[in-house]
């Protein structure tokens, strides 16, 4: 699999380039028309430019909002499935003492898979493994309860830990699927057509000066691409600079605490 940080940056580094291509196309059909008709090369341009910067407007705030919030989600996401594994380990002190060892060896399993899988990446490959390892970890998991449940005396299990554990494997599902969950490459693509767009709008309102104001250029390409990085990043959380790392201590020090 592809980095996507890597796909990031060269999406980023493409789009500064085609920016400014397109606010020179932009200059010189301005300066065409001009030519052309000096009296008319400007009519009806401001409305036109107002609506399309407009739109990237919009999208631009609907594309970083979206992936600032879906990055929150899986902060959040992380502190729910830590509150769930906690709480699933101290109902099993309702086990039978018995049943009581092999259950907490296999929640410990559990809990160094689930923090395995995000360790692994950007290996997209060996998270998948250990995704799947913890997959079969949790099956066992759930067998082993349900039988210490259905013992002489476990109704405690199945009115307690049972529905808890229910909670922290869906957990651990969302969880997955959030990470998966990303804005939709049709936005993505639509966003960077009007982007491009809106710098040949530029380019041509840029005509009506006597010489290219590259300054401006590059801080309108610079300020667009580093805005298409940014939302890339809160995307992508675990493989760029704005990540998530450090929200897994909150799991880590849970598994330190599993004596």
């Amino acid at each position: 699999m592809t980095n996507p940080m890597t796909l990031g940056i060269v999406v980023s580094a493409a789009l500064f380039l085609a920016v400014l291509l397109c606010l020179e196309l932009g200059f010189r059909l301005g300066k065409k028309q001009a030519e052309d008709d000096p009296e008319g090369s400007r009519a009806g341009v401001g409305a036109v430019e107002g609506a399309i910067f407009g739109l990237l407007g919009l999208l631009l705030a609907f594309s970083f909002g979206g992936a600032t919030g879906r990055f929150n989600q899986r902060r959040a996401l992380i502190v729910e499935e830590a509150n769930a594994l906690g709480t699933a380990w101290m109902r099993l002190d309702l086990a039978a003492p018995e049943d009581q060892p092999a259950l907490r060896d296999l929640f410990r399993g559990y809990v160094d898979g689930r923090l395995a899988v995000y360790r692994a990446l950007p290996d997209y490959d060996a998270a998948m493994a250990e995704l799947k390892r913890t997959g079969e970890l949790q099956g066992k998991l759930w067998a082993r309860s349900v039988e210490a449940s259905r013992k002489p005396g476990g109704e405690s299990l199945q009115r307690a830990l049972l529905p808890n554990l229910n909670e922290m494997f869906d957990i651990a599902t969302t969880r997955t699927r959030a990470s998966f969950t990303h804005t939709s490459p049709v936005i993505t693509g639509f966003l960077l057509v009007v982007v491009l767009l809106s710098a040949v709008m530029a380019g041509h309102s840029m005509s009506a000066g006597k010489r290219r104001r590259v300054s401006h250029w590059v801080m309108f390409a610079a300020v667009t691409a580093a805005t298409m990085y940014l939302v890339f990043d809160l995307e992508y959380p675990r493989f760029g600079l704005i990540r998530v790392d450090a929200d897994d201590q909150v799991l880590v020090e849970l598994r330190e605490g599993m004596k």
